[in-house]
């Protein structure tokens, strides 16, 4: 019956965190929402550039390769979260730990593999 009791505990703290998380922007929104003064003028809805009234429209279209690149980039930088504490904890985790992030490591290299494959990386 101990068990029970600390599996409700457990949840009432994520419960908790859970309100919090979503009342608390909530609240700060609606706060600065009813505390800000609004007195929208022409001005105030024109494009700012650097002092300079826009002269051309402002659609640029962008190359796909920075989005593949910048996710690419996003994919190892998760990498990087995922070992730093694997890696600090490793003494406690032992061998079945080196096994996972192995696994870990070789599903990101096939997705390398497979990303150089199919010629994502190249700028040109």
């Amino acid at each position: 019956m101990d068990a029970i009791h600390i599996y409700q505990n457990n949840y009432l703290v994520v419960a908790v965190f859970l309100v919090l998380g979503i009342l608390l922007p909530v609240g700060a929104l609606t706060a600065g929402r009813l505390l800000r003064p609004y007195k929208p003028t022409k001005e105030k809805y024109t494009t700012y550039e650097s002092g300079i009234e826009p002269f051309h429209q402002s659609w640029i279209q962008f190359n796909v390769r920075y989005y593949l690149f910048a996710l690419m980039f996003v994919i190892f930088d998760v990498e990087t979260v995922f070992l730093y504490p694997w890696a600090v904890a490793y003494d406690h985790l032992g061998a079945f730990a080196l096994i996972e992030m192995g696994i870990f490591i070789v599903m990101l290299a096939l997705g390398l593999l497979y990303a150089w494959k199919k010629k994502v990386l190249k700028w040109i």
